[in-house]
């Protein structure tokens, strides 16, 4: 019997963790009907879901301006679905649903519903109507689709010499050409200001004074930056697992490739103690150095012939097995050791597949300032990184960002940290004490920013704290009804 894919083994995981009954139909999403009027703009134009997995739900489009310093020279359409409160008489208004950079919110909502998600929500779906926002650019809303490959093979984001990072440059830029060709000047207006404003026609179409916020890693700095352009706007924040912007993007780099490195030595460690582990009883650590340094001399095939991975496309793909050590870890190590044996596939998929790199690529180039434009400072910034992450290599999401930007023709417009942000509610920031994606020292900067707000730890390695832990999910729904926040440093165990 063939052994389940990677995406099953996540949801199977999921849902008997969670002991509710998974839906596997993925119809697509409601779209409006054909000669339907078409809606004024700033109005949601709503219809009942015809999607079986959002049954009793509203499927609903927003055109807003593509640059609003244009508002006239053209529109995209934003995309939503709205699971309303359970309990209709005592709601307490609209909860927006964010996902990650280049994530769909909305097959995060559909994701959720799989594994039961109002069966264990509590106060979050009974009180509160879920709205399933994806951001310009993303999913259901006007995608970002460009036809020339992100990296195809041939080009490396760790180049060893001029030529090679001469390589990486063009194609960059010859990646851009096409975005823009394919996509017009939504390639320039993707970034977190632009996005932010989306945010509030939403709360003016749909008609709320103010908006319940949860958002997840890079939605954390989407709120963060709505909150400041829009005092008063947000009742509640609930921010899960919090980026850092405080510091430089250099040093933003270091630090993650830090934290994940650390996430992998925490992995190897549990191979080494349990048998669920597909490595257990072998020095993982070494088993893994030994499959990187193999694909760098030989690519390794997938099982479809389709393509070769190096050991760098390996390193990529590892940071985000290590988000959820319950589901993708013991995927990781079952995925080195399909790979030693000649089948590279598993590395080829993203476990959250909701996510699409393009679509997380273009707003990096915009929302990063770009600390390094030649070969000398890449190299100097990569040596830090080898000594900081030695199996790794410094192979995460803020690297691929940097590198895939060098040439990149339209100028980086970073949102600047602002301490405190005036009219932002006190905010819940749930963040692992250990985690692939953001370190636990992130939440205490985002609190910083956001006066009154309150770090709930949790212990462990993952995000997406509410679905897996009760602890963070009493705190949540306390503080969504009643503004309640934990006492500081409060930390959640299960």
């Amino acid at each position: 019997m063939p052994r389940p894919g990677l995406r099953t083994l996540i949801r199977r995981t999921l849902t008997t963790a969670l002991i509710a009954t998974a839906t596997l139909a993925t119809p697509a999403v409601a779209a409006p009907a054909p000669g339907q009027a078409a809606t004024p703009p700033g109005r949601i134009n709503w219809s009942a879901c015809t999607d079986t997995e959002f049954e009793g739900m509203q499927c609903g489009t927003l055109q807003v301006p593509v640059d609003y310093a244009r508002p006239r020279a053209g529109s995209l359409s934003l995309a939503l679905v709205r699971r309303p409160a359970d309990d209709q008489a005592h709601r307490q208004g609209t909860l927006l649903l964010n996902d990650g950079a280049g994530g769909s919110s909305i097959e995060q909502l559909r994701l959720a519903m799989r594994i039961g998600f109002p069966a264990f929500a509590g106060a979050m779906s009974r009180d509160f109507d879920l709205v399933a926002v994806d951001p310009r650019g993303v999913g259901h809303s006007t995608p970002i689709r460009c036809t020339t490959p992100l990296r195809p093979a041939g080009i490396t984001h760790f180049p060893r010499n001029q030529q090679q990072f001469d390589t990486l440059v063009a194609h960059n830029r010859s990646f851009a050409a096409n975005c823009l060709r394919e996509n017009g000047p939504l390639i320039a207006h993707t970034d977190l200001t632009s996005t932010a404003r989306d945010f509030e026609a939403v709360r003016s179409g749909l008609g709320e004074k103010q908006l319940n916020w949860y958002g997840i890693h890079y939605s954390t700095l989407l709120g963060r930056t709505y909150a400041d352009l829009y005092p008063g706007r947000l009742r509640t924040m609930v921010l899960d697992t919090a980026l850092d912007d405080t510091t430089t993007p250099a040093e933003r780099i270091r630090r993650e490739a830090a934290t994940a490195e650390e996430a992998f030595n925490r992995f190897t460690r549990w191979c080494a103690a349990s048998t669920d582990c597909a490595l257990h009883g072998k020095d993982a650590a070494a088993e893994y150095d030994t499959l990187v340094a193999r694909a760098d001399r030989t690519p390794i095939p997938t099982a479809d012939g389709s393509r070769t991975l190096t050991g760098e496309d390996i390193r990529t793909a590892t940071q985000d097995y290590l988000t959820l050590s319950g589901v993708t870890w013991p995927a990781l190590a079952q995925a080195v050791v399909e790979a030693q044996a000649g089948d590279a596939s598993d590395f080829t998929y993203e476990p959250d597949d909701t996510l699409d790199a393009v679509q997380v690529q273009v707003p990096a180039c915009l929302d990063t300032a770009r600390p390094v434009t030649t070969f000398n400072q890449l190299t100097r910034l990569r040596s830090d990184l080898a000594r900081i992450s030695p199996h790794l290599g410094g192979a995460v999401r803020s690297w691929s960002a940097l590198t895939g930007c060098l040439g990149w023709p339209i100028p980086a417009r970073p949102v600047t940290a602002v301490t405190p942000v005036h009219g932002a509610p006190p905010a819940l920031i749930v963040q692992s004490t250990h985690q692939a994606l953001a370190p636990h020292s992130a939440g205490f900067a985002m609190a910083a920013q956001l006066p009154g707000s309150v770090v709930l730890s949790r212990e462990g390695d993952d995000y997406s704290m509410f679905l897996l832990s009760q602890c963070v999910r009493d705190a949540t729904n306390r503080y969504l009804t009643t503004r309640a926040l934990p006492a500081p440093g409060t930390t959640c165990t299960d």
